[in-house]
């Protein structure tokens, strides 16, 4: 039997890095990553496999950096595991043993069995596999009228990248008022829905599925609970993922409420020598301090290199009290971005807060070639001036200019020291001096504090 001082199981983000980290800090030790497929993809680039990239290929994800690590990589699925005596078994028929265990299992798309049709052939998904996206590119090739339901990211990147092919009709179906609610406020998530239309999608929201409607087995039409049919030659259901977490439950790991492994802030499991992370780890919100379920690379990375380093002996402190979502994405060559809370998960939770809020230009002066209308609104605890969330709209700038705000939410800034924030400008790069966005919503929010206060 072969033995291992360390097994990963999944080569996604999580694990590449974990394997990569850990590795470089313990030379001596023997690692062992275990995938399925031998090819993976680039989660968040997957979208775009459907018209920006030429081919798949371009999207491709591997185990090189952990194998030049020193790392080994085995193609094949572990079928069962017995915590006790750190063996596992695979698909080919292989024990190995192991001296510490890594669970990087991911997540998978959530199948909608509640709607009748759902396995009615051309009924598809996104799934984070090699072999099956690129079996769903030559059945979209195929296909003229496609119907995305679900209007959150995914489905929303996924519709957009679609609706470029002008050969075909791309309907995307949301339940909730807007697309993109769960990561903006109302005001920002309309502007999506409007981006997703001049890209060419058709747009239904505040709509629901009752049925998917076939013959012969195969997909025809969808159909609303309002009495609507929309053709279709395709669906692709992009309504979330749940973690992977099967294997777990049978070898008697703990799972959260949510599915997720439950694990501590250094991602150990409550198992000796088992440890979990990515989208597979139970997650606990920078804000709220419930159990969430937070699926994204960069969160998963930011796990993967707590564990890389502390896998053998605690090294590096893990410094931040929960995890903290940072979304951004990009429609109709708009940027969206949001870190943290925003008005609805404030409200949700029941934490007090008041907005700080500017508009402008990307570029000084605005008449620049390629300037962009930027909208910034900051979400601040009127207690003590904390930034606690913030959501941005404009060109790509926007994409870094949140991770400020992810820092200062981070490292508790409030905004009375963020206006005196120092900054790097340049007029084909950012907004004004004189006018810095994040600078002026954060004086609005003192602003606003002072009327609530009466002052």
């Amino acid at each position: 039997m072969k033995s291992y001082d360390v097994i990963i199981i999944g080569a996604g983000p999580s694990g590449i890095v974990a394997g990569i980290t850990s590795r470089k800090r313990n030379p001596d030790k023997s690692f062992l990553m275990i995938m399925e497929e031998e090819k993976g993809l680039v989660p968040c680039g997957i979208p775009y496999i459907f018209h920006d990239l030429e081919d798949i290929s371009q999207n491709s994800m591997g185990p090189a950096p952990f194998v030049n690590a020193g790392g080994e990589v085995l193609i094949d699925t572990v079928t069962n595991i017995d915590i006790g005596s750190k063996v596992l078994q695979t698909e080919s028929g292989k024990s190995i043993s192991y001296g510490k265990l890594v669970f990087a299992t991911g997540s998978t798309p959530i199948i909608p069995i509640f709607i009748k049709g759902y396995d009615l052939e051309n009924v598809e998904y996104i799934a984070k596999s090699y072999k099956y996206i690129n079996g769903l590119m030559d059945r979209i090739r195929s296909a003229v009228n496609i119907v995305v339901i679900g209007g959150g990211f995914i489905g929303a990147e996924v519709a957009e990248q679609l609706a470029k092919h002008r050969d075909k009709n791309v309907t995307l179906i949301e339940k909730e008022n807007h697309c993109l609610y769960r990561a903006f406020s109302a005001d920002f998530a309309t502007l999506a829905d409007k981006h997703l239309r001049n890209a060419g999608v058709n747009v239904l929201t505040g709509c629901t599925v009752k049925e998917l409607e076939g013959s012969s087995g195969k997909i025809e039409s969808v159909l609303l609970v309002d009495g609507r049919s929309i053709k279709a030659d395709l669906v692709i259901s992009a309504i979330g993922y749940k973690p992977c977490t099967e294997l777990a439950a049978r070898a008697g790991l703990h799972l959260t409420s949510n599915g997720t492994i439950r694990v501590d802030k250094y991602m150990r499991t409550e198992e000796q020598d088992v440890y979990a992370i990515g989208d597979c780890s139970q997650t606990s919100g920078f804000i709220t301090g419930r159990t969430d379920n937070i699926m994204l690379a960069s969160t998963a990375t930011a796990e993967a290199r707590i564990l890389g380093n502390n896998l053998f002996s605690i090294s590096l402190l893990r410094t931040f009290s929960g995890t903290l979502s940072v979304f951004s994405t990009e429609l109709d060559g708009y940027v969206f971005a949001s870190a943290g809370a925003i008005e609805q998960s404030a409200l949700e939770a029941n934490v007090d807060y008041v907005v700080g809020r500017f508009e402008d230009v990307d570029r000084h002066p605005g008449s620049l070639p390629g300037a962009k209308k930027i909208i910034i609104k900051i979400i601040v605890s009127p207690e003590n001036g904390e930034i606690i969330g913030g959501e941005i709209y404009g060109g790509k700038s926007v994409g870094e200019m949140i991770n400020i705000i992810g820092l200062a939410i981070q490292k508790y800034v409030t905004i009375y020291e963020m206006i005196s924030f120092q900054t790097g400008t340049h007029p084909l790069l950012t907004t004004a001096p004189t006018k810095y966005a994040l600078v002026k919503a954060c004086e609005n929010a003192i602003s606003n504090i002072e009327k609530q206060a009466g002052k």
